[in-house]
């Protein structure tokens, strides 16, 4: 069972409260940290519980402080958790030295290579031993699970869903990295955490995924035409051609002028509370 965690800070927000955890993960081998904002329903009933999996060098803070997601959450009774982005100060040497690989970068994958296996196991951590533990600890409906996620945190919240329909009843995403074994991104994180042979890339691989889901649940992507990592990194197009090929249900929205950054977030975030909302509230 994961351990108890422990309350860094709490805030009083929209009728609920934010608060921020660390505990000791079994799975990451070390602490690690998350934020659950609870609504002001949670005081007297379970909820469905949202999770969102943010990007490169962001921490469990960012999406909480930045996204004005709480609001909503409160309309509808959604409580929110955001995990860390990987296991901080874990004695794995250059685990500093970039800011898309290491630390900040997990990318949401397991990995299976040296000397990154025994910390970093960030797939695990957010479909498995966080569940358990917001399970436990929270007055959520565990039954009643949505991830979304954003750039990085887009590609796990796709991957996590598409390998796991019977854990997430609703998934959507801001400008993921749709197809992060044909760019420079997925490519450095996959090769170092996942080791050369390409073919176990495909695991987290959203446009691969998808080709065998078999999945009819609705995904939402929302994309910023004037995002500057549209065509070297985040490939939507390969995504969405792979859920044409299968009659994989899919509203790629193109939103003109936004570009990658919380503002674009901060504007369709109503949104995408609303779908999840629609998926997993009774």
């Amino acid at each position: 069972m994961p351990t108890s965690p422990s309350l860094v800070s709490e805030y009083r927000c929209f009728g609920g409260k934010l608060g921020f955890y660390k505990h000791y993960s079994q799975t990451c081998n070390g602490e690690m940290r998350f934020a659950v904002y609870q609504p002001p329903q949670a005081q007297s009933r379970r909820l469905p519980v949202l999770y969102f999996l943010s990007g490169l060098t962001c921490t469990e803070e960012n999406f909480m402080v930045k996204a004005g997601a709480q609001r909503f959450a409160a309309e509808h009774g959604l409580i929110l958790v955001t995990p860390d982005t990987s296991p901080r100060d874990a004695g794995i040497e250059g685990e500093n030295d970039d800011w898309d690989f290491g630390t900040g970068a997990g990318f949401y994958v397991d990995a299976t290579a040296q000397p990154w296996q025994a910390h970093y196991q960030m797939y695990s951590y957010v479909v498995e031993e966080l569940p358990a533990l917001i399970a436990e600890h929270f007055p959520v409906q565990p039954g009643r699970q949505g991830i979304f996620g954003h750039s990085m945190g887009g590609h796990g919240a796709l991957v996590c869903a598409l390998r796991n329909p019977e854990r997430y009843q609703s998934v959507s995403a801001f400008a993921p990295i749709a197809a992060p074994t044909r760019c420079a991104w997925g490519q450095k994180a996959f090769g170092n955490y996942l080791g050369p042979d390409s073919e176990a890339w495909r695991a987290y691989d959203a446009s691969e995924l998808v080709l065998s889901a078999h999945d009819n649940r609705l995904i939402l992507i929302d994309q910023g035409s004037a995002d500057p990592f549209l065509n070297d990194q985040l490939l939507p197009e390969v995504f969405e051609q792979a859920c044409a090929k299968v009659g994989q249900p899919l509203n790629l929205r193109r939103q003109p002028g936004y570009d990658h950054g919380y503002y674009f977030i901060t504007t369709f975030v109503e949104d995408h509370i609303r779908h999840h909302a629609a998926v997993l509230l009774p």
